[in-house]
């Protein structure tokens, strides 16, 4: 990996990695509040890190050894989200086919992160404030209090202040989630960090793959610190592991950088626009973009792979590539013989199998929310995939 050294911020079993100033303000505030049960709010930009701030939060606390339970917001349709925090009653409706408990109940004794909490609907945000002064609740269906002591750790990427003018958040909601703010700074104001971001993710990667990795060049990193990262740590990850893959383990130099930049970016230009259509023609149409771009990515690869002498360690590319690209000679229906929603629902289960069935990061790979695909899921007879 070069002889670059990094800093490293080590919180018990929670590793983060910084040094510039913004950074080590903002975990001095998380030290101060962690110890405490206040409730918290973690604000930032999309890809920012909230989540890890708010597992550090929880390691940091005296209920570390107790459960830390996460819920997107945004990502749970309203009908099913009261009883994914609450629970429900057996027969309470349709599909209750026996007693759930929900997140509140399971976390009892730890804590609860609500991520996206600008997302809640506003018939859910009533139900949340009485746990929060009460401290019980009642399941679906049910008619006994249930008492739980939990820790709530929120987080938004949206302005509450302005969500509350708005009417879309309950004001006196607003006030409890708000007792502590964390502000999670971008990581354009980090520029610091990145190059120890930059290594630590490397390293990641070249492990998960056993990929040899000669390092980066002086410039490579000064390439890094010019660009603006609007996806912030998010895009700084998927950059360094694109990177790394595509460019066999080579040394990176700040050429390499800003052309993989600059192909990102071309391919966020050509993303197709919403003109005249509708939701799901849009969604159709990414998901749609995502697996032309994955099967380009996957030949360019094994192109690569075959005509040039290998970098990696031990690990051989060129057999999984063969697999995910298959010559047309071995597979009876190829993919370009298949129509777009025959293609749609592949990229759906090949996504869903390269996850383990995880449909949150399942989402994420495909460019889409969790609530689409598990409308996608329902419209194409997967749900039990």
């Amino acid at each position: 990996m070069g002889n670059q050294k990094e800093k490293n911020h080590n919180i018990n079993n929670v590793e983060l990695i910084g040094k510039s100033g913004p950074f080590l303000q903002m975990m001095e505030s998380v030290k101060q509040v962690a110890p405490t049960n206040i409730t918290v709010l973690i604000t930032g930009e999309s890809g920012t890190g909230k989540e890890m701030i708010a597992k550090t939060i929880h390691e940091l606390s005296p209920r570390k050894d107790k459960p830390m339970l996460t819920v997107n917001c945004g990502a749970i349709p309203e009908g099913i989200l009261e009883s994914e925090l609450f629970g429900h009653e057996k027969g309470s409706f349709t599909g209750a086919v026996e007693l759930r408990k929900g997140y509140f109940e399971l976390a009892d004794g730890g804590s609860l992160f609500l991520d996206e909490i600008g997302e809640m609907p506003l018939s859910i945000q009533v139900k949340l404030l009485r746990v929060l002064e009460e401290k019980n609740f009642i399941r679906v269906g049910g008619t006994k209090q249930i008492q739980v002591d939990v820790r709530l750790i929120t987080a938004t990427n949206r302005d509450l202040g302005e969500a509350v003018k708005k009417g879309e958040f309950r004001q006196d909601l607003y006030y409890r989630v708000n007792a502590i703010r964390i502000q999670v700074p971008p990581l354009r104001v980090r520029r610091e960090d990145i190059e120890p971001l930059a290594i630590r993710f490397a390293e990641e990667v070249c492990r998960a793959n056993k990929i040899h990795f000669k390092g980066f060049e002086d410039d490579a990193f000064q390439a890094l610190e010019n660009h603006s990262w609007p996806g912030n740590i998010r895009e700084l990850r998927n950059l360094i592991e694109r990177i790394i893959v595509l460019e066999g383990g080579n040394r990176i130099d700040g050429a390499t950088i800003r052309s993989h930049i600059r192909d990102a970016q071309e391919i966020d230009r050509n993303l197709p626009m919403v003109v005249h259509k509708t939701s799901e023609q849009a969604e159709r149409e990414l998901i749609y973009r995502a697996l032309i771009d994955m099967r380009i990515m996957l030949e360019d690869i094994r192109s690569m792979m075959l005509n040039q002498p290998s970098h990696t360690g031990n690990i051989n590319l060129r057999s999984p590539i063969s697999h995910a690209v298959p010559d047309q000679a071995e597979s009876p229906k190829s993919e370009e013989s298949l129509s777009i929603k025959e293609m749609e629902k592949q990229q759906i289960m090949k996504a869903l199998d390269q996850f383990r069935r995880n449909r949150r990061k399942a989402a994420k790979a495909l460019g889409i929310g969790l609530r689409t695909l598990y409308r996608k899921l329902k419209e194409y007879d997967l749900e039990e995939y």
